[in-house]
């Protein structure tokens, strides 16, 4: 594996937690998004992290990976986006987020997390209820409409992405209802060698899902060479 640590970022509603079913080195750095802007999640992560480190973030988090990578080129050796969506903010999106953010001015950030369950696990999956919601729990409402707000003042990052250059790993799921594999399929053609791989039978939160599969791949990625050539190659798992 690389020498570089290795940088986990979560997604809107989660914290370290969505890290726990995943193997991997225990140096591990995940922090929690807080800044309620992408531009001041990217300043404060470049002044808490190491000068050089391996990247991988999920939704929320592989958006500000996305930009982080876009600002601080040499500083990520390695980069992994999972169930992600590269494009800019819809209207609608920017209204759904906003009625969110009005819920957790009156309500937990448990109750508006338990709202989205079905959109962030398959059906089925009731035995990730309960680590679900205590992210949510541990997160708060405070943090939780920060990450909302963020979700705001994001950019379409694809022009971005062709500028990538180093080996770069595209996990989706195929039920993941918030960002479809087409979105991902984009992405893997847009970064240089970029490699795609589809888990079946996973929704959105594929590291508490699969956590097999998502630890299996993130190690193959930590231990690919270390310049990204040629076209996406795609697996199906």
């Amino acid at each position: 594996m690389t020498g570089d640590r290795l940088v986990l970022l979560p997604g809107s509603g989660c914290t370290a937690a969505l890290w726990s079913r995943v193997t991997l080195p225990e140096d591990v750095i995940a922090p929690v998004l807080t800044e309620p802007d992408l531009d001041a999640e990217v300043d404060r992560l470049l002044g808490l992290l190491p000068t050089r480190f391996a990247l991988a973030g999920l939704s929320l988090g592989a958006i500000v990976a996305m930009a982080l990578v876009r600002r601080a080129p040499e500083r990520v050796t390695r980069l992994c986006l999972m169930a992600t969506n590269p494009y800019a903010p819809t209207a609608a999106q920017h209204e759904a987020w906003a009625a969110q953010r009005e819920v957790l001015r009156s309500r937990s950030a448990r109750a508006l997390q338990e709202s989205l369950l079905p959109v962030l696990l398959s059906p089925g999956r009731e035995d990730l209820v309960a680590p679900t919601l205590a992210m949510a729990d541990d997160l708060g409402a405070a943090a939780y409409s920060a990450q909302l707000a963020l979700q705001d003042t994001r950019v379409d990052e694809r022009p971005g992405l062709a500028a990538v250059r180093c080996p770069t790993l595209v996990v989706a799921a195929r039920g993941d209802r918030l960002c479809p594999v087409e979105r991902h399929e984009e992405i893997g053609r847009l970064v240089p060698g970029a490699e795609l791989v589809v888990l079946e039978d996973c929704a959105h939160l594929a590291p508490l899902e699969q956590p097999e599969a998502v630890t299996h791949h993130l190690r193959r990625w930590l231990s690919s060479p270390p310049a990204s050539t040629g076209g996406a190659d795609q697996r199906i798992v």
